[in-house]
């Protein structure tokens, strides 16, 4: 065997080849920037619902979801999950049975994630990047309903309040269903980031905490008696 091939073969890149295809990635990131914002800047308003991927249908959180998604669809609301199955699947299947527009922003991974059977086809996206798949979230969700979940789950539920927070997006509700479930967390922001001051008295006013799929639907539609519905960014 030639050992000074296998070795090249294995051979760190230099900086240049790296910075090459950094270069070339920025297309691909593109790409799915102007996709998500074709076809979603046409559905109108939208809420997210976000919950773990690993719920089965018999679950009570699931079951909580189809319901919010059927409330959501009925009043004329299109639904946007994750594309995946679980809690996301829910939210499809709520929107889709209703007769409301069902929308997916699925993401490629290793294991775990593939779409569900109740997003309208013409409405299914699939993202490589999670960043750019957040934006669409962000950009055209009029409301955020949290279910019970893992860390992605937390990943968009604190970057939602982050950017309101700091005034980047427009405020827009959140809730998070299921009280027992978040108690523990919420505890804790008022026990430790309140009280050190790590965030203001106002800052708890960014969420809802609910237990009903009525509760949930009812939180969006009494926001929305109040302001005009509007893109974010």
């Amino acid at each position: 065997m030639d050992t000074d091939k296998v070795k090249r073969s294995f051979a760190p890149k230099t900086w240049q080849e790296i910075k090459v295809k950094d270069s070339w990635q920025i297309f691909k990131v593109m790409a799915e920037f102007v996709e998500g914002f074709e076809k979603l800047a046409k559905i109108g308003p939208c809420v997210s619902i976000f919950g773990s991927a690993r719920l089965p249908e018999d679950s009570k959180h699931y079951l909580t979801t189809v319901k919010i998604a059927q409330l959501l669809a009925g009043k004329g609301y299109g639904v946007i999950s994750g594309g995946g199955p679980g809690i996301m699947e829910a939210a499809n299947k709520g929107a889709f049975e209703a007769g409301g527009k069902s929308v997916g922003l699925n993401i490629d991974l290793p294991f775990e994630q593939f779409h569900n059977a109740y997003i309208d086809k013409d409405k299914l996206l699939e993202f490589k990047y999670f960043f750019v798949r957040k934006v669409m979230f962000m950009k055209y969700s009029q409301g955020y309903i949290v279910m019970p979940g893992g860390f992605g789950t937390m990943d968009e539920l604190f970057e939602a309040m982050t950017l309101i927070q700091t005034g980047k997006i427009e405020r827009f509700p959140i809730v998070l269903v299921g009280s027992e479930y978040w108690s523990g967390l919420l505890q804790w922001i008022e026990e430790q980031l309140l009280r050190n001051e790590m965030i203001s008295p106002g800052d708890l006013k960014l969420y809802r905490v609910v237990d009903t799929a009525e509760e949930a639907a009812e939180h969006i539609f009494k926001f929305y008696d109040k302001y005009l519905l509007k893109p974010n960014f």
